[in-house]
Formats: structure tokens, C-alpha cells, sequence
């Protein structure tokens, strides 16, 4: 029927003023219906059209087909994809889609903002006009009737196309007193994602750097690319902040940075650049860069941008596939740690890495052989014998690895490696070029026994024994990445602990585990691990507090447990047969629908030939806990227990509701070095939600009271 389409296009008028496009039909529902003589209908009584993803309520539709006008009699209420809610007390509307009229009309865009005005009218088929309007995201209690915070505006044209809301006339009021005027004002559309315009402002307190206040500036250029500008002003420190992100078909990069001039380095120019890419090249290989640049040691640190004392920066291409490993790389490395400024000479700072990794056989009887080449290039600017040694390697290896279930149910293995390295050492009288062959095997024998109980409950005991052997042959070389070795649950039964190629454990060795674990029905799990290593000869390749010194380590003991995601529970220690504990890792978290903790806590005996002249603990912990839906506060702590000090601690409280929020931070490094001395940082930021400024998640609206 005619009628049914003139409704259609009166809807899409409607749906394009609150930001939708045209579809092809529409169904109207009402009480009655009626087409008089002068070819006007009339639908009355709980009027609703439905009309793709929206929905019309009103009292009363009117079309008379000689004006081609459409009234609407309200109140009547649009909600279109649950992102805009148009209401009004009537309209009048005509069927080009450029031109309608409603009045005492209120606008809500992503049920955040809510937009009252005395007229709405839809112009030229982009532009909607709000009349003398009071905009706000803020729930209005009848008690007091007054907002947090409301814009008063002349008017307001909304561009649908840009989803940009233009303010003539804007005027700020907080608590319904104004405190802000300004007679042009352009904020984006709520629905809108990326704008360019300023973000939210910080207020920022640092020690070392007085009180200022952070302005972000954001860019957007295009669809794929944006560029954030902050300007930084105190007292002490004029600085420009920028970080800058473009997507690609192939890939990705981000680029942060910063530059200063302030009072601490009154004479320079200060600045860092980190930056990171990754792109997808042809042939399924992947191209990855990460770039790390400061002016000076304690630049990243005074302004808190980084915690970093060793930078990195790196140039990669790699594949991976199921049965290949293909890559190389290049790193260059720069210390910021004060100890270590002056022998910088004598630590490396260029790396050079091939690494390539063929599976030729891959059968269920014969198992798995791989083979495997590898280049290492590692250098030191001093030219110095012996401090500015140059080391290069160049490796070969042949793996093989198969398992069989036996009858009996144990699970039998073996393995078998065989690895060449060709040295060339520079500017180190202490060694000489030299081939090292390292062939090493292991036998290994797994019974694995399950029993599962009448409540549902299961238990997984798996006794595990293993001997292995290994033996190297050649001259002595550096040992450039293999100096720190861990034992633990996941290289008990390795054919070598040590975490490269540079250093091989040797000799015969039979190695024990027994793992236990419990399968609760109720959704938790409980597990524990005890190993041990015994060997036939003291091998001279550990310390004597690694652990794993002498013909028979310390037991290592690890247990775990976990409930779905609420509880979290891992340890790990080793002890010696005094059950004295030299190493221990401990990590637990817990989580509620309120609350959150996290905790780690991390000792190590001290062993001279992994650097470490003390003992040395830690403890870490981070929580946070929401009080009620618009109050939250977290926290994080760090501790050195050996030195019976705080190393870090924050603080930080957060109130956010429907349409305001306020983040405010304390933050305390307490460790020090010789050119930057301990700081406290205060951080204030507030937002009005609203304007693509919210937080984290959509808030909680306020309940007003009875």
C-alpha cells in the first residue's frame, strides 16, 4: 500500500536525522487505522513501525498524501540499534529525507549523551539542528534536578557524516554554576571511535620535574594511521611527548617518543624514540624491527617513561611452520645500568643470529629427525685484548626423538644429539679457534597410572626415570649464553640445562621425577612435581650454590594449583639434603567479582659464577579492589627482603560514574643511582564521558534515591 511506504521514507527521515540509512520497507502496528475521503490516513493508539534495525512508537501517525507531510503526535520515542534514542513531543516531517521538524525533542547518542532541544530540523540530508539545548551524559535525580555537569548551547549541528557535534554559544556548567564559555565548540559524536581533536588533560606532580599539566592532541590521519601530540609543561621542563601508529594490508608500526629541554640538563637537548613493526613478507616469512634511542642514561627514568636499564634494538625475518624454523636476526645493545658505563666498551653491543631448523623424518615407529645450522656473530667495541673479545660460532646439529607405549602401559623414549661448533675467536689470548663435537643420548622410562573415583574425581601419578649422557670434545670456548642456568620442572629431563649452545652438561646422569595430579569435578586442580639428579661423576660446570654442583642436585619441588580463573597458586624450590632452600619461586593470584591480587615472590642463593655475590629476595604484589560501582582503587608493591627496603610502590583511587570521571595516582621509586636520586609522582586526570572520552568499560549508571 502507498501508505505503508510513505511511512517507510517518513522513518527513514527520522532514521537518517539520528544517523541511519534508507531501507526498503517498513511495518506499521495500531489500535486503528483509517483513510478518510481526502486520501489522508490516520493511525492511532499505540503506534509502532519497524523498520530494519529500528523502532517508532508514537500515539498518533498522520499522512495526508496532497502535501506529502507526515505529523507525528507524541510523545513518540525512536531507538535505532540501541546506539541513538530520539524522543519528542511531535513532528512534522515531509518524504525527501532532507526535511523534518521535531519539537521539544531530546537526542541520546550511545545512551551516553543526551541532547534536549526546544526544535530539532533535518537540513540538506547530512545535518541535523538542535535549538537552544542542554547537553549532558549525567543522570538527573528529581531531588535536585541539577547535573554534575551540563553544555547550554544557542545550537547544535550534528554532522553525520564527520560525526562531529558543533556547539555555537557553548556554555560549561558544573553543579548547575557556570565556570566556562566559549562561543564556538566542536566535540565528537559519541559513536564516534577516532577524531581528531584533544584529549583528556593530566595533571601531573614529579619530583624532580615540579607540577604540570599534559595536553594530548590526537590526529587522525585516514582510516589506518594517527599521530598523538602532548604537549608537557612545568616549571622545570618544557617537553613534546608523541606517539604515532599506522596499520597496513601486510602488517603494522608504532613509533613513541619524547623530546625536553628542563632545568635538570639545563644545556641539552633531551629526547628517546622507541618504536616497533611487524609486517608480512612473501613466502609466508614475517619482518620484525623493534628500535630503542634515549639521549641519556636517566632521561627515560626522571620522566617515568620507561624502567628499563639495558636497551635493545632489533631486525628480524622468520618462519615458522610445523616442521621448519627459519631466522635471522641482528641486535645492538646499550647499557643505561651506572656499574656498568665504565667498562661499556667491554660489554657487547652487536649480535648477529641464523638459526635454521629442518624436521626430514616424521614417522609414528622412527620417530622424528631434525637437522639443524646455525651463525652467531658477537662483538665488543674495545679493541683490548682480552675485554674486547669477538666471538663467532658456526653450529650443525642432528636430533632424533621417538616414544613407544609398551604393553605394561610405560611409556618408553629416546633420544639422541649430535652437534658440531667452529670457533673464531678475537682479541682474546685466553682462547683459540677450535671445532667442539658434543654427541649426547637418553633413555627414558614414563608409567603413567590414572584412577578415577566415584565422585568423579581423578588422579594422574606419573613416576618418570631417565639416563642420559653427553661428552664434549675440543679446546675451552667463550661461554657467551649460557652463563645462568635453571632448574626446574620443565628441563628435569632434558639432554642439557643450559639455556644455548655455548655450554653442553656433561657426563652420565640418571634423572628422577614423580608428578601427581588431582582433577576435582568442582572445576579445581591441585598438582605437585619432586626430581632429582644423581650423576656418576662432580662435573666442574656448576657452582657450588647453582643446585646442580655434585654428584647428586637438590630436590626440586614444585606444586600447583588452580580454580578456574579465581585462584592461582605455583611454587618452586630447591633444597639441598640439610633442607636448606637456595632457590625459590612462589607466584600467587586471586580473583572476585570485587576484588584482585596478585603476588611473587622470587629467591636466589648467592652464586659468583652467575654474578650473583649475594643472596638475593624479592617481593612483588598488585591489587585492586571495587568498592560499588563507580569507586575503585589499586595498588602494587615492591620489596627487596635481602636489603630489608622498598623498591616501588603506587597507589590509586578512581571514581566513575554515567558521566564523570577521576583518576587519581601516587606513585614512589625509591632506589636511586648515582645521577638520579628516588621520586615521587602525583598524576590527576578527569573526563567527561560522553565524547569519545569514557574509560575503560561503559559505567554504571547512578540510582537516585527514594
Amino acid at each position: 500500500m502507498a501508505w505503508a511506504a510513505k511511512v517507510a521514507i517518513a522513518l527513514a527521515a527520522l532514521l537518517s536525522a539520528a544517523g541511519s540509512g534508507l531501507a526498503q520497507t517498513a511495518t506499521l502496528v495500531a489500535d486503528s487505522l483509517e483513510i478518510s475521503a481526502d486520501s489522508t490516513l490516520i493511525a492511532e493508539g499505540n503506534v509502532e513501525v519497524y523498520y530494519e534495525d529500528a523502532r517508532l512508537t508514537a500515539t498518533r501517525v498522520t499522512y495526508d498524501r496532497n502535501t506529502d507531510r507526515l505529523t507525528i503526535d507524541g510523545p513518540l520515542i525512536l531507538v535505532q540499534d540501541d546506539t541513538t534514542i530520539l524522543m519528542a513531543d511531535s513532528a512534522d516531517l515531509d518524504t525527501d529525507l532532507t526535511t523534518g521538524i521535531l519539537r521539544s525533542a531530546r537526542l541520546v547518542l550511545d545512551r551516553q549523551l543526551q541532547i534536549a532541544a526546544a526544535e530539532i530540523a533535518r537540513t540538506g540530508g547530512r545535518y541535523t539542528r538542535l535549538s537552544r539545548i542542554v547537553a549532558s551524559s549525567c543522570e538527573i535525580c528529581a531531588a535536585d534536578g541539577v547535573p554534575a555537569w551540563e553544555i547550554r548551547a544557542s545550537r547544535v549541528i550534528r554532522d553525520e557524516e564527520e560525526k562531529q557535534l558543533y556547539f555555537d554559544n557553548a556554555q560549561l556548567r558544573v553543579a548547575g554554576l557556570p565556570v566556562f564559555y566559549i562561543p564556538r565548540l566542536r566535540l565528537p559524536d559519541p559513536t564516534l571511535k577516532r577524531a581528531t581533536g584533544f584529549l583528556v588533560p593530566e595533571l601531573e606532580t614529579r619530583s624532580s620535574l615540579s607540577t604540570g599539566i599534559k595536553v594530548p592532541y590526537f590526529v587522525r590521519i585516514g582510516d589506518h594511521a594517527d599521530i598523538t601530540l602532548s604537549p608537557y609543561l612545568s616549571s622545570a621542563t618544557t617537553t613534546l611527548e608523541t606517539s604515532y601508529r599506522q596499520a597496513f594490508a601486510s602488517g603494522d608500526l608504532s613509533f613513541e617518543g619524547a623530546v625536553s629541554r628542563d632545568d635538570l640538563r639545563p644545556d641539552a637537548t633531551r629526547a628517546y624514540l622507541f618504536a616497533e613493526g611487524r609486517f608480512d613478507l612473501p613466502r609466508d616469512f614475517t619482518l620484525a624491527f623493534d628500535l630503542e634511542l634515549v639521549s641519556d642514561t636517566d632521561y627515560l627514568l626522571e620522566y617515568g617513561y620507561s624502567e628499563k636499564d639495558r636497551l635493545d634494538s632489533s631486525l628480524s625475518a622468520f618462519r615458522v611452520r610445523d616442521d621448519q624454523l627459519a631466522r635471522a636476526a641482528i641486535t645492538s645493545f646499550r647499557t643505561l645500568r651506572a656499574s656498568e658505563i665504565p667498562i661499556t666498551n667491554e660489554l657487547p653491543n652487536e649480535l648477529g643470529e641464523i638459526d635454521l631448523r629442518q624436521r626430514l623424518i616424521a614417522d609414528p615407529v622412527w620417530g622424528q629427525l631434525w637437522v639443524s645450522v646455525d651463525v652467531v656473530g658477537l662483538r665488543r667495541p674495545s679493541e683490548t685484548p682480552g675485554t674486547g673479545r669477538d666471538v663467532s660460532r658456526f653450529g650443525a646439529a642432528v636430533d632424533w626423538e621417538t616414544a613407544t607405549t609398551l604393553p605394561s602401559g610405560i611409556v618408553a623414549g629416546a633420544e639422541a644429539r649430535l652437534r658440531f661448533d667452529q670457533y673464531v675467536v678475537d682479541e682474546d689470548p685466553a682462547f683459540t679457534d677450535t671445532l667442539r663435537t658434543t654427541p649426547a643420548a637418553a633413555i627414558t622410562l614414563a608409567w603413567p597410572l590414572e584412577r578415577t573415583g566415584e565422585t568423579g574425581v581423578r588422579h594422574l601419578l606419573e613416576p618418570t626415570a631417565q639416563l642420559a649422557w653427553a661428552e664434549t670434545s675440543g679446546d675451552p670456548a667463550p661461554n657467551e649464553d649460557s652463563t645462568a642456568v635453571e632448574f626446574d620442572e620443565g628441563n628435569l629431563f632434558a639432554l642439557s640445562r643450559f639455556p644455548g649452545n655455548d655450554a653442553a652438561e656433561e657426563g652420565l646422569r640418571a634423572n628422577f621425577g614423580l608428578g601427581w595430579t588431582r582433577y576435582d569435578p568442582e572445576g579445581w586442580t591441585l598438582g605437585a612435581t619432586l626430581g632429582r639428579v644423581y650423576r656418576f661423576d662432580a662435573p666442574e660446570q656448576f657452582g657450588a650454590d647453582s643446585g646442580l654442583a655434585g654428584t647428586s642436585s637438590d630436590w626440586l619441588a614444585a606444586v600447583h594449583y588452580r580454580l578456574d580463573n579465581r585462584i592461582g597458586l605455583t611454587s618452586r624450590l630447591m633444597i639441598d639434603d640439610n633442607l636448606d632452600v637456595n632457590n625459590s619461586e612462589t607466584r600467587v593470584s586471586l580473583r572476585s567479582e570485587r576484588a584482585s591480587l596478585a603476588g611473587t615472590y622470587l629467591f636466589r642463593a648467592a652464586e659468583p659464577s652467575e654474578g650473583r655475590l649475594e643472596d638475593s629476595s624479592e617481593l612483588a604484589l598488585d591489587g585492586g579492589y571495587r568498592f560499588d560501582d563507580y569507586w575503585s582503587a589499586r595498588g602494587d608493591w615492591r620489596f627487596e627482603a635481602d636489603a630489608g627496603r622498598t623498591t616501588a610502590a603506587s597507589v590509586g583511587v578512581k571514581y566513575e560514574n554515567e558521566c564523570i570521571g577521576v583518576d587519581l595516582s601516587l606513585s614512589r621509586r625509591f632506589t636511586s643511582t648515582t645521577t638520579v636520586e628516588p621520586a615521587t609522582d602525583i598524576t590527576l586526570r578527569v573526563f567527561l564521558t560522553g565524547f569519545g572520552t569514557g574509560g575503560e568499560a561503559r559505567p554504571v549508571k547512578r540510582r537516585c534515591g527514594g
